[in-house]
Order: structure tokens, then sequence, then C-alpha cells
């Protein structure tokens, strides 16, 4: 009988250990997003440039603009200025508004731009971490104009969620600077000829 006990037990500890249940690691969601297209925006504002076909545009008075992303619930909230031999303290001001995140961002990182034939010089700031707004730009000719934007979604902020998202919209934003191109100062009222 003991003999019969010990085999079982061998047998047993052979046949149990070459099968291993493992747990299965967590998924993860994958987010596909369409590809973009874009389309310039003209309007009686002193600058133009090229947005996403997915988002909407809306001007207000004073040239600054909001840019929808309605699927992602999303917003770049567009602000203009008129320079008026205050483009540091404007700059400063823009600067300032990214810097405030300082206290909950893990970090903040700055992508310079520039394009001479354009005139458009400017910066794109990446905030990571659970932060109100992850990206944020500024964008000026560094004579009359500065547009300044910023991206904010309306969920509670977990960056690791959203990070798609954010990369998405990132690539419109870089579009964006890359077709913006100032008009000569003039007194109109604004009229947009696409929504």
């Amino acid at each position: 009988m003991r003999n019969f006990i010990a085999i079982f037990f061998l047998v047993f500890t052979l046949f149990s250990c070459g099968n291993e249940t493992l747990p299965k690691p967590a998924p993860y969601l994958k987010l596909q997003y369409p590809e973009a297209a874009y389309q310039k925006i003209e309007s009686n504002a002193l600058y133009s440039f090229e947005i996403s076909n997915l988002a909407k545009i809306k001007f207000n008075d004073n040239y600054s603009a909001s840019v929808e992303y309605p699927q992602l619930k999303a917003t770049i909230f567009l602000t203009y200025r008129i320079v008026n031999n205050n483009l540091e303290e404007i700059l400063k001001e823009v600067e300032k508004l990214t810097f405030e995140h300082t206290l909950k961002a893990d970090a903040i990182n700055a992508v310079p731009y520039e394009n001479l034939e354009k005139r458009v010089f400017g910066k794109l700031y990446h905030i990571e971490g659970n932060v109100a707004t992850n990206i944020q730009f500024r964008a000026t000719d560094s004579v009359n104009h500065v547009l300044a934007g910023a991206l904010y979604f309306y969920v509670r902020p977990n960056y690791d969620s959203i990070v798609p998202a954010i990369k998405y919209v990132e690539k419109d934003i870089i579009h964006l600077i890359e077709t913006l191109e100032w008009k000569q100062r003039k007194q109109t009222p604004l009229n947009i000829q696409k929504q």
C-alpha cells in the first residue's frame, strides 16, 4: 500500500507541474481614430489655418476661436492678441498660464517651431500628468500677432486614459501651426465662411 501511495504522489506531481495555469494579462483598450483630412478655414480673423474635417470651429468677436471635437469631447481654445509694443508681456502671460500646471504635472516639455517664410515662430508645450490641459501652444510673427491655444477634454483628468486622444489631436495642432498664416490688420466685423 505504501508503494501505491508513493507512486500516486510521484505521478500526481509529474502531471500537475507541467500544465500550470497563469493569470491572463490585463487587456488594454485599443482606440482607433479615423485618418484626418484637412480644410482651410477662412474668416475675417487676422489669421488662417487648416483644421481636421472632424472638427468644428466657432469664432468670437475678438478673433479668438474654439475648435471642437464632438466625438472626442475635446476643444482647442484659441486666443488671439494684437501686439502693441507688448510682445514680451503677452508671451510671459501665455507662458505663465502653461506653468501654472507645475504642481500637478509630471513633466512639461517645450518644442520650438519656426517658419521664416511665413513668419510663424512658436512653441508647443506637452504637459504630462493629470492636469486640465495636456497641450498648449503659442505662435507669433514677433511684430503684430500672437495666437495661443490650449487643449481641454470634458472628462476628469486621467492622463493614462486619454493619451491616445491627446496624441490624435496633437497631430491636428501641429498641422494647425504649420499651416498658420497671418493677415494684415483691418477693422472689419468677423465674417465666418465655414462652420
